[in-house]
């Protein structure tokens, strides 16, 4: 946790608080939890950070910053501290943030006043674990955002993603522009399956909506491994604005 990351998709994290609670079948596993027991901490009781909020004014170089790794940036337990979390953003626009949430419902009330058509430095995205929580991605594509993606992990289910890419053109002409797919990861006796053909199929339905797709692991591989995808579907791709727009 920190300046740096081993997670493929990012380059380093960013926890100005963490806790959470679980509201759907994807967080059954959630490594938050795990890791969080590790450090001796309640993973149920959100709680602002003392040592790592204002992190990110220390780092003078520019990179992909995953933020809330170990909760959700629009929790409502956080309420009172978002504004503060909002400012540190706004004042290190080398850095991209990476905001990726389960609740998107509660986005565009927690926006800061400026936010206009997105801050240039923040990408927001949802978790979508199957097809019974697709909604959060019209939800989000409701959300004005430079860039706007999908996490589709733990993948529990095929999901027919193409509805909302740019060929499928919906929404009032918005669309996703990043995927980001992958089996769940843990223990062996933690991860549920994911079938390997589901993970192709998101790449072909990226790949026919030209859209990038970063595929980090299937269920029987650790994070960077290839595991059970063919060749042709590892893929590890990043939207245009990856490249830090100041």
């Amino acid at each position: 946790m920190g300046e740096h990351s081993h997670i493929g998709w990012t380059e380093g994290t960013w926890n100005p608080w963490y806790g959470c609670t679980k509201i759907s079948p994807g967080c059954k596993f959630c490594y938050m939890y795990r890791d969080m027991a590790r450090y001796g901490r309640d993973p149920f009781t959100v709680q602002r950070s003392k040592t790592t909020f204002y992190d990110p004014l220390k780092w003078n170089e520019p990179r992909l910053v995953f933020t809330c790794s170990w909760s959700d940036f629009f929790i409502e337990a956080a309420d009172a501290w978002r504004p503060d979390a909002w400012d540190v953003i706004k004042n290190t626009p080398h850095l991209t943030y990476q905001i990726l949430t389960k609740r998107p419902e509660l986005i565009a009330d927690r926006l800061p006043a400026d936010w206009g058509n997105g801050y240039k430095n923040v990408q927001l995205g949802v978790s979508v674990e199957s097809p019974d929580y697709e909604h959060r991605i019209t939800e989000l594509l409701h959300l004005p955002a430079i860039v706007r993606f999908a996490s589709l992990e733990p993948l529990l289910a095929p999901i027919e993603i193409g509805l909302w890419l740019r060929d499928f053109i919906n929404m009032e002409g918005e669309w996703l522009d990043w995927v980001i797919v992958g089996g769940e990861s843990g223990s062996e006796k933690d991860r549920r399956e994911c079938d390997p053909a589901w993970i192709c199929s998101i790449v072909d339905q990226c790949r026919r909506a030209k859209t990038p797709v970063f595929v980090k692991q299937d269920s029987g591989a650790k994070p960077g491994q290839q595991g059970r995808i063919p060749n042709s579907h590892w893929v590890h791709e990043f939207p245009k604005e990856r490249s830090i727009a100041v």
